[in-house]
Order: C-alpha cells, then structure tokens, then sequence
C-alpha cells in the first residue's frame, strides 16, 4: 500500500528486452551473485490514495505482480507495442476475476492496433470464456488523463524512429526505451523532481540512450533525483557503475520502491 499524503513507485523490473541473466549468457554481469544485476523486463508500479497504476506488462508480469503482492490493479499503461512490453498482458485474467470487472488499457491507437492483433483471441466477436476482459482507452500526446486519484501527462519521445510514449505523472517522470526527446517533451519535464530514464550501456545504441546520454539529459532537467533503468548486462555490474555517477543519480534496481 501507499503511505498517506504520498505516491509510491515500485520498479518491477528493470531490464531491457532480454533480461538479466541473458539466455545463455557466459559474461560475469549474468553471473553475478548481486541481486541488482538480475533484471526482469522494464516495468513500473505506482501506488496513490488506493489507486494502483502499471506502466508496461511484460513477459514477467505475472512474476512482478506476485513478488510484489499486488492485489488490486486499476489500468496498465503501455508505452509502445513492443513484446517485452505487453507480452504479459494475458494475465491480467486473475484481476478481472477478483475484481469482476474488465480491465483499464491505455495506449495509442497505433498500440491498440498491435494489441488487438497480437491478443486477437481477446478482441474476437466470439469471446472463449476466460479470456482477458479489457476496456481500451486511447492516449493523445499532449492530452492529460486521470486514474482514479493519479493525473498522467503523456510525453512523445523517440525510440530511434518509432514515436512512443513517456509519461509525467506529479513531480515524477517515466521515460523508458528513448533515443531522443524533441524539445517540446524536455519544456513539458522541466521542474521534474523525480526522473526516471533509461540508460542501456555504455556504448552507442541505435534506439536506446547509452549512459553518458542519459546523464546529458539529467543535466539538462536538473531533477533532484534520477533513476535509470531498462539496463542490460552490458552496463556492468550494478556496485561498480554505481560509484561513476553523481551523487542525486542512481541506478534502479527491481523491487526498489520510492515514495514522493
């Protein structure tokens, strides 16, 4: 549960489309005995005044919900359509029948597109008893929306040429699988308390920002605190990158939870 008066978030993973430990993987950082460095798919959780939200469903979703104990969930909100964003969203079956009520989907029309073909069966004029119930709702850039007691302010950043959405949410904001974000996403961050932005390695990537480019964006925004995430095991160990940055800068982990 949230604490009274403020808005906790749980990163329920933080890995990049992989994962870490990488299938197969024999590098050290998939090895590693820190459990910082094991990294389920990218996903967040937020929690205000009895209202619980999900940024992106993944393939671990199942797992995330049940490590976490989540037992009420209001809407999933997805990012971009991309699998190891919303290949879990077939369990949300369990809400649906707890909750005995379909579950809250926002996304782009370009998402709900994705998702209706990639979960056909769900959206099928015959509905095989069981399957996921869902109410889909569209996102407009630039266009607030409300959840229960959470206002969230979708934000169009790039991922390399794919448009997909970041979301502000309070004095938070939630940035996973950018390149680049146009200068009118940057206006709409600043004063941003609390960033939370993806940073893959420390190399160049095509589609994703490598971590000297987060930084640069941590500078730009001047958040008190920053938070990276979708990392894969190419960053390194968590301990040893850890020490490289700035004192208000951070590497997530799974499982840690913030309250702002």
């Amino acid at each position: 549960m949230d604490p009274k008066g403020g808005t906790k978030i749980t990163f329920l993973g933080t890995g990049t489309s992989q994962g870490v430990p990488v299938i197969a993987c024999p590098c050290r950082v998939c090895h590693s005995g820190d459990p910082r460095d094991q990294r389920l798919r990218s996903s967040l959780l937020i929690e205000n005044g009895g209202t619980t939200v999900v940024i992106d469903s993944g393939p671990d979703f199942r797992q995330q919900m049940l490590r976490e104990n989540v037992l009420h969930l209001d809407a999933i909100l997805f990012t971009h359509e991309h699998k190891d964003h919303i290949a879990g969203m077939d369990d949300i079956r369990a809400y649906n029948f707890i909750q005995k009520k379909p579950m809250d989907i926002w996304a782009e029309s370009r998402v709900q597109h994705a998702l209706r073909r990639e979960f056909a069966y769900v959206f099928a004029e015959y509905k095989y008893p069981g399957i996921p119930q869902v109410n889909l709702h569209t996102i407009r850039e630039g266009e607030p929306f409300q959840i229960g007691s959470l206002t969230f302010l979708p934000l169009r950043v790039m991922h390399y040429r794919l448009p997909i959405v970041g979301f502000r949410f309070g004095d938070c904001t939630y940035i996973s699988d950018a390149k680049s974000l146009p200068p009118s996403t940057m206006e709409k961050i600043h004063g941003t308390r609390c960033l939370i932005l993806n940073a893959l390695r420390k190399k160049h990537h095509l589609t994703h920002l490598t971590l000297e480019e987060a930084l640069e964006i941590v500078e730009q925004v001047r958040p008190e605190q920053a938070w990276f995430t979708h990392i894969s095991h190419l960053m390194g160990f968590h301990r040893e990158v850890e020490k490289e940055l700035p004192p208000h800068v951070h590497l997530a982990y799974d499982g840690l939870s913030i309250t702002l």
